[in-house]
């Protein structure tokens, strides 16, 4: 079986048996790709048997070109993950990628906001149109449940329980958790919800399950969801560029902040590991030093 071939194969299985989510399966099937094509140029078939450690420090160095290591780190961890499949199918005795050093790659938090400037830019979204409505609405519902870009993008409207205030997400691997909206996000769908409903019906489109919806009548892309993110932010005038990112960064930050469980943070945004959580434990120095010197012993 040629290389390509195999790679359909491997694809298959994250899909099926990973159960991993579109967008991750376009990601290795770009790199992957990319590997097959450099060691089996000029459209010759790539023999994986045959593949070794040199091979791959000489793509990992082509691939370092103009790129940043944080995309040369992912094409890493997708070929150890695909060597080590064709390992347990037998077609590799060991993997060549195994003892590759990763890219050193700085773990930078990304931007979030206090509370004042979430109150602020919350604020902002004034008006009785469908655009504003569903803009306070897609905010609310961010900072509320600590959601993802692509599960909040993902949501459908049976997955919102108004009565109890609680979202069905659908995180990474297709694990399902709960979302809690308080009272400003349950009123915000409230106001948005009937303006969803007439959108639908200008458009013909009824059968639509998407909860949040772009003006065409179709399901809001990430993109879109983004640029609802980048233009309000930038219409509160906050001095840096907030992403989607930014408001769960800011939602795991002022749970931490108001003493919340870190367990409990964890379940809240669908964290495989604590150690994933605990990256928001940087909160902000003047906090630390506030609980330092209420609970240690000899900090006086």
């Amino acid at each position: 079986m040629n290389g390509w071939d195999l790679l359909e194969d491997f694809l298959r299985y994250l899909k099926v048996e990973r159960q991993m989510s579109p967008h991750t399966l376009r990601n290795y099937r770009s790199d992957l790709s990319q590997f097959l094509e450099f060691i089996a140029p000029e459209g010759a078939e790539p023999v994986l048997e045959e593949v070794n450690y040199r091979q791959l420090r000489a793509f990992l160095a082509h691939s370092l070109k103009g790129r940043g290591k944080t995309t040369v780190a992912r094409k890493l961890s997708a070929l150890r993950t695909f060597f080590k499949y064709l390992q347990r199918q037998g077609v590799l005795a060991q993997n060549p990628a195994k003892l590759a050093p990763s890219p050193k790659v700085g773990k930078n938090l990304p931007h979030f906001l206090t509370v004042d400037e979430v109150f602020h830019l919350l604020g902002q979204t004034k008006g009785d149109e469908f655009g504003p409505r569903r803009d306070r609405a897609i905010l609310e519902v961010f900072y509320a449940g600590g959601l993802r870009l692509s599960e909040l993008a993902g949501l459908s409207l049976g997955d919102l329980d108004r009565k109890e205030g609680v979202l069905r997400v659908w995180g990474k691997g297709a694990k399902e958790r709960l979302a809690f909206l308080g009272d400003a996000a349950r009123s915000a769908l409230t106001a948005y919800l009937p303006l969803r409903e007439l959108l639908l019906e200008s458009k013909g489109r009824q059968g639509e399950t998407a909860l949040f919806l772009n003006f065409r009548g179709g399901r809001l892309s990430a993109r879109g969801v983004a640029r609802v993110v980048e233009k309000w932010a930038r219409l509160a005038g906050l001095s840096q560029a907030l992403t989607p990112h930014g408001l769960r960064h800011s939602f795991a930050t002022h749970l931490l902040e108001g003493q919340a469980d870190l367990r409990a943070v964890q379940e809240l945004l669908g964290h495989a590991s604590i150690s994933s959580t605990q990256r928001y434990l940087h909160l902000n120095l003047d906090y630390l030093m506030e609980e330092y010197d209420k609970a240690h012993p000899r900090s006086k």
